[in-house]
């Protein structure tokens, strides 16, 4: 070995050391971030709900807007005697149900019309036509379809979820860089190399975009049909509490909702880490 190879490879070796600190110090300051941001998260949450409390009575009739602390008993009531476990299984099975149908669904279709330029241009104005209308306006109809069990829920809530992802995924597969795909033609690759290698990777990240959007929405689709006509369900909870004056059971149905909403839209964020690394790792 050369006295020049020996100094670098020294100098290689006297770097490493400053490379693994830098990153343990971006990693600690990544953290102390985060918890600075998780932390005036809960500072503005505890002085919101203060504030609520504190005006609910003296400044704004409790009728209206009633107090977190009566809200908090009436989700303990819930949450003893089963309200929340019974209705909330409903509304999550209509939710998760449609979410999976019409993301499914709507990736396909993307899919299918983004390789097929001429099948969109035919079907195009009909689509349009159709996602112009307000999902909401189908709830009655999908009742008079399927009645008011679970599958008008499902229905609705595949219906929303559909367009949302079809139209992210029709954009992700139209915007595929083509010079990409005219190398692995060069190269001899096939139609599902070029759709495993170049399309997927490349339109993962608009897929993911709508399901991350169309998450609350699959959830409205599943909350509308319950208010418009059911039995059970988170939509049926919040439309008694309604029609009885329970301003409590109102605001405590619409934290459930949130909480819901939520965490299911982290279950979708952690889903996009977990493809985004697949992607990075080499095959």
């Amino acid at each position: 070995m050369s006295v020049i190879d020996s100094d670098q490879g020294a100098r290689r070796v006297a770097a490493a050391p400053e490379e693994v600190w830098d990153e343990k110090a971006l990693q600690s300051s990544q953290r102390k971030n985060l918890l600075t941001v998780m932390g005036w998260r809960a500072v503005l949450l505890v002085a919101f709900v203060g504030a609520w409390q504190a005006t609910s009575g003296p400044v704004i009739d409790p009728f209206y807007v009633s107090t977190p602390s009566d809200i908090a008993t009436r989700l303990w009531e819930w949450l003893r005697d089963g309200t929340v476990a019974t209705h909330l299984y409903a509304t999550l099975q209509a939710t998760l149900m449609g979410f999976v149908i019409g993301g499914v669904v709507g990736i396909g279709v993307g899919f299918f019309l983004g390789r097929s330029p001429l099948v969109a241009r035919v079907v195009d104005p009909y689509i349009i036509a159709i996602y112009s209308l307000p999902k909401v306006a189908l709830a009655p109809l999908f009742i008079l379809w399927f009645g008011i069990g679970m599958t008008s829920k499902v229905v609705l809530a595949a219906t929303i979820v559909f367009f949302l992802v079809f139209y992210n995924t029709y954009a992700g597969v139209r915007a595929v860089d083509r010079d990409l795909v005219d190398v692995v033609r060069l190269m001899g690759g096939t139609r599902r190399d070029i759709l495993r290698r170049v399309v997927l990777p490349s339109s993962a990240t608009w897929i993911f975009n709508g399901l991350k959007i169309s998450v609350p929405y699959a959830l409205i689709g599943a909350v509308v049909g319950e208010l418009t006509a059911s039995d059970r369900g988170i939509g049926f909870v919040l439309k008694r509490a309604s029609g009885t004056f329970d301003t409590a059971g109102v605001f405590a149905s619409l934290v459930i909702l949130m909480v819901v909403a939520t965490i299911l839209n982290q279950m979708v964020v952690y889903g996009e880490r977990y493809v985004d690394r697949w992607r990075s790792t080499p095959t």
